[in-house]
């Protein structure tokens, strides 16, 4: 049953996972090592967000990846490290778990137990999974930081879940950028009083304050390379992922570990079709939930060969993927629209003279595809012949959800696709009542519980609690009409097409997607509205041909700069000291990270305001994309500002 072979078997597998859910993740739970096999299999409320998986289980997830496959897969190839060194690197299951033992070692050794938890801020480097799996191997969790967040906000995360210990290294290259990821992480752990010690992976012979951390190659090749993997209760934390979210904080998302390796393993094996000795290559950075469960765990759970990625498609050459794909001769191939549609518009003489033809299996993720790059991605990479698997997921879910199962089911242009057995999702309008017209939008949410959902938000149960609600169905072949359900509320809006087909059309909240990396509006403006002279701000996220969304922002200024100029006494942008919004996209780069910049900064007299003092982001998004229809705007407290804002912009 693990493995889904045909269109019919994913019809009776479905049926089967809605029928009886406990019994089937029973069966695919089968497929993995547990030390006990769990007897309580499905415990959830999601009325009271308490989900509990195979809660009297007992595994280990880095055993899993690891241990299992030592009698038949020793000497396989587990990670293919490609960066801008040409002789890159490759490390075996053998070497893989020997490294992670000699690391599970060294931690233990320095204090660290089941429980305590780690950041983790580094490059894509192997380092990067080794540390994560020697954390899942002792019990204890990991909270991987993307290394392009500033120090603020590598601090306010480790703040936020008491991490004892820091591991990262002095560099980091991103194209012909060095980033000195330890200066960074030095002034981090500044505001950090949890964290006792910092390991960094030295990359240049000389690390300036050596002395105030521990060197990786001088400390954990003392350690033997054998080691017993703890043994886990199901429920136990495996990780921390910080996501930003509708307020200025970012969520900590807690995720344990049986329900996440369960349907890791199984969601990568099936969306993926993943086949033996095939090499599976995703972009995705380690710092990101694609990162966790389809570049490390999920495929390690199925003793695949990954392929790690340090670098930027279009460095040395944006023909720099397509030369990867041939040097490797990769499989299946995973990224983000925002680099499809950068490549696409770098021209197709790129990509023109590299062989592609090993290419069987194309993925996206991260945001919405737009047709035209479906389309060229479809034809150009996949010589149209590899189905592409256009998935939606969340940092939430801990998987993919929703997608088309690649060669099993068909995939149509910008349509992420159908669900995965044990997922039922549902639309409902904004008064909670569920829609069933083919090709309406609505709130997509869930109304039966998935093994990888997240279990928390660390130190916030009460903003976890937001994610769920109830309604009231209409009824369908599976339940009667006015059947009361709780279901996880998503925050994207989506269509069902008449085939069955979902779409998804972007988030509902106040959260953008920039090349796929998710950031809360709150978030940016707490940054900006921190500037001495600035009063007040907002930002939205508009349609960008490149990266998705990009981040528009406005800001008043305390002081206002007037000029009279064709009779209109307001703030012109162009008249603002250019170094007021330099200040301002520092600060925000400071205290979130040079993803946050915005593509423009508009200063002006004034926004769109109810009469409770809600900024009307909706308006300003109109305003910018041009659209005409701005709805009822005499409900505002202000509404001459609309004119006003039109005409400077």
């Amino acid at each position: 049953m693990f493995h889904i072979k045909s269109n019919s078997d994913y019809e009776q597998q479905y049926q089967a996972s809605i029928t009886n859910p406990e019994k089937f993740w029973n069966e695919i739970a089968s497929n993995f090592f547990w030390f006990k096999r769990p007897e309580k299999i499905m415990d959830c409320d999601l009325s009271k967000a308490q989900i509990r998986w195979f809660e009297d289980g007992k595994t280990n997830l880095a055993y899993n990846c690891l241990d299992r496959h030592l009698t038949q897969h020793s000497d396989k190839v587990a990670i293919i490290w490609e960066g801008d060194d040409p002789n890159g690197q490759k490390i075996t299951y053998r070497e893989l778990h020997e490294q992670t033992c000699q690391f599970a070692n060294f931690l233990i050794s320095r204090g660290i137990k089941k429980g305590d938890r780690i950041c983790i801020y580094m490059p894509m480097i192997p380092q990067g999974i080794i540390a994560m799996l020697a954390c899942a191997r002792i019990g204890a969790i990991h909270s991987v930081v993307f290394a392009g967040f500033s120090a603020k906000a590598l601090a306010g995360r480790m703040q936020d879940c008491g991490a004892k210990m820091l591991i990262t290294s002095d560099l980091l290259f991103r194209g012909e950028k060095k980033i000195e990821l330890f200066e960074i992480a030095k002034e981090a752990i500044a505001e950090c009083e949890s964290v006792k010690e910092i390991v960094v992976y030295k990359r240049k012979q000389e690390t300036e304050g050596e002395r105030q951390c521990l060197i990786w190659q001088d400390e954990v090749g003392k350690f033997p390379t054998t080691h017993e993997a703890e043994i886990c209760d199901a429920e136990d934390p495996l990780f921390i992922l910080y996501t930003s979210g509708s307020t200025g904080k970012p969520k900590g998302i807690l995720h344990t570990i049986g329900g996440y390796m369960v349907y890791a393993g199984y969601s990568f094996q099936n969306v993926f079709q993943y086949r033996q000795n095939e090499i599976f290559f995703c972009s995705a950075d380690i710092g990101w939930i694609t990162g966790h469960t389809y570049l490390a765990y999920g495929p390690l759970l199925n003793a695949a060969t990954i392929l790690m990625f340090e670098g930027i498609p279009t460095h040395p050459t944006p023909a720099r993927f397509w030369q990867i794909i041939e040097k490797h001769r990769v499989n299946i191939f995973y990224t983000a629209p925002t680099a499809i549609r950068a490549l696409m518009q770098k021209g197709d003489e790129f990509v023109k003279g590299h062989d592609l033809s090993s290419l069987r299996i194309l993925g996206t993720v991260g945001e919405p595809i737009n047709h035209e790059a479906w389309q060229w991605y479809f034809e150009k990479i996949g010589n149209k012949k590899c189905p592409i698997a256009d998935t939606w997921w969340q940092t939430e879910t801990g998987g993919i959800m929703i997608s088309s199962l690649a060669g099993i089911v068909d995939s149509k242009p910008a349509h992420a696709g159908v669900p995965l057995p044990g997922i039922v999702p549902i639309l409902l309008d904004d008064s909670g009542k569920e829609i069933v017209e083919a090709g309406k939008v609505g709130n997509l949410c869930f109304t039966q519980p998935w093994p990888a959902m997240a279990r928390d938000i660390w130190n916030d149960h009460k903003k976890f609690l937001t994610y769920f609600a109830k309604h009231e169905s209409r009824g369908t072949k599976h339940e009667a009409r006015g059947t009361k359900h709780d279901h996880y509320i998503a925050g994207d809006g989506a269509f069902k097409s008449e085939d069955g087909f979902y779409r998804i059309i972007g988030r509902t909240d106040d959260v953008i997607k920039v090349s796929g990396h998710r950031l809360g509006t709150a978030e940016i403006e707490n940054a900006i509205n921190s500037h001495e002279a600035v009063s007040e701000s907002a930002v939205v996220g508009v349609p960008h041909q490149i990266k998705g969304e990009g981040i528009y922002a406005f800001v008043i200024l305390k002081k206002i700069l007037k000029q009279v100029q064709d009779d209109r006494d307001i703030c012109h942008p162009e008249l603002v000291s250019g170094s007021t919004k330099f200040e301002i996209v520092e600060l925000i780069k400071k205290e979130i990270g040079p993803i946050a910049k915005p593509e423009k900064i508009y200063i002006v007299p004034d926004l769109p305001k109810t009469r409770s003092g809600k900024i009307m982001r909706r308006i300003l998004k109109k305003i910018i994309t041009g659209d005409k229809d701005l709805g009822d705007v005499s409900t505002l407290v202000n509404p001459d500002v609309v004119e006003q804002l039109k005409k400077i912009l």
